[in-house]
Order: C-alpha cells, then sequence, then structure tokens
C-alpha cells in the first residue's frame, strides 16, 4: 500500500514552508498550537500526495489553507 500523508519525499518541502511561512499563516499558528483550539490538535504544513496543507487536524479531518501570494507560483 502506497503512502499518501507526509511521504518522507515531500519533507524538505514541508521544511522549507515551515521557515518561510506568511504573517497570516503565523498569525493563524499562534491560535492553532498546542490544543488552544477547542483542545483539537493541529498539524502545520501537512502533506497530502504532492500537496501540502497550511494546517490539519486529523481527529477532525479538517484541512486549512491560507491563501496568499504563494498560491500564484507555478509550481
Amino acid at each position: 500500500m502506497t503512502k499518501y500523508y507526509n511521504k518522507r519525499s515531500e519533507l524538505e518541502k514541508r521544511r522549507k514552508l515551515r521557515r518561510e511561512q506568511t504573517y497570516y499563516e503565523k498569525l493563524v499558528w499562534i491560535y492553532l498550537r498546542n490544543h488552544q483550539m477547542f483542545g483539537y490538535k493541529f498539524k502545520r504544513q501537512y502533506s497530502i500526495g504532492q500537496y501540502v496543507l497550511d494546517f490539519y487536524c486529523p481527529k477532525l479531518k479538517l484541512a486549512v489553507e491560507i491563501d496568499g501570494e504563494v498560491h500564484e507560483q507555478p509550481d
């Protein structure tokens, strides 16, 4: 069975995105980290297949994507 979540091949991409978060991603992360949002754990820069989500809550199966200039790049 193929692993679709957090593939090792996407690890560097996720790390780079965490280091280069936008202002709005940083702002949202302040409220989501450490179970602050109703006790739910959120992960940041979580990959599914070739896509990297800004934030993901496994228990709720909820993905949060913050739009910005990054989404206008062709890659």
